[in-house]
């Protein structure tokens, strides 16, 4: 598992040797295991986690029935999310599962989010367009598309155009955040920069790599200078083989000489 929900709380500025860095806090787990996915029934592996709460009243009957058991009597989780697995997982219905066991300080991750809601927007401000003059007679087109497309060829507007609509809203991943540290009291998690949506917008926080150890990167630069130095000994192997045979023919040849 690598994985966990989330929800985010707010920004902040951190310290670090001096240098200030921005840095946001989210609010991680504990997610409980709704649905296990097999792969005779799905034709994958994967768990679907919950998190946060919500009255169990205000949920339909056939969630209520799908929540059954990882839900309390009167509430149940209010944001699902699925997580692919390699293979068959160990945990079962209703298992609590806390970020201290998917995410320690100095881990790389990926945030995804849903980024926050700016309504109806037009070019300049969804697309970064100039917009038209502000003289020669055009006034009005400060913040005009101006031309969307060609004439008779191809006579049409062609797909993906970028024109005013409806702006943000959107699921957004970034990459390559690192966990700066772990509050394990308040079960927060403090990420080095922002990350997409709202405060207390629901996040889903998946762990890209692990920080490694002092001793782990000795380990690996040891394991590389081996590795470089195989190939010298191989090379050199057969020289001290030649001066060897050399050594024993002129021993040989001073006996027959004597």
């Amino acid at each position: 598992m690598n994985t966990v929900l989330g929800s985010k709380v707010k920004m902040e500025q951190v310290f670090i040797d001096g240098m200030r860095f921005p840095a946001t806090r989210v609010k991680a787990g504990p997610c409980v295991v709704t649905q296990i996915k097999t792969m005779d029934t799905d034709g994958y592996w994967a768990v679907q986690l919950g998190f946060g709460e919500k009255r169990l009243k205000n949920i339909t009957k056939p969630m209520q029935g799908h929540l059954k058991g990882a839900s309390s009597e009167k509430k149940a989780p209010s944001f699902l999310a699925e997580v692919k697995l390699d293979s068959e997982p160990s945990y079962k219905v209703g298992d609590k599962i806390n970020f201290s066991d998917v995410l320690s300080e100095g881990d790389t991750i990926t945030v995804t989010g849903t980024s926050k809601g700016k309504g109806f927007a037009g070019v300049v401000k969804r697309w970064g367009f100039a917009g038209g003059p502000a003289t020669h007679g055009q006034s009005d087109r400060q913040r005009a598309p101006g031309s969307i497309g060609q004439g008779t060829t191809p006579g049409r507007v062609l797909k993906g155009k970028h024109m005013a609509g409806r702006m943000g809203n959107e699921t957004n991943s970034i990459k390559n955040l690192k966990v700066l540290k772990i509050d394990a009291e308040k079960g927060e998690i403090l990420v080095l920069g922002p990350i997409p949506g709202r405060i207390g917008g629901f996040v889903i926080v998946k762990r890209t790599s692990e920080k490694k150890e002092q001793s782990q990167v000795v380990e690996a630069e040891a394991e590389v200078q081996e590795a470089v130095s195989e190939p010298v000994a191989q090379v050199e192997a057969p020289k001290e083989e030649v001066k060897a045979k050399e050594t024993a023919a002129e021993v040989k040849e001073e006996k027959q000489n004597a």
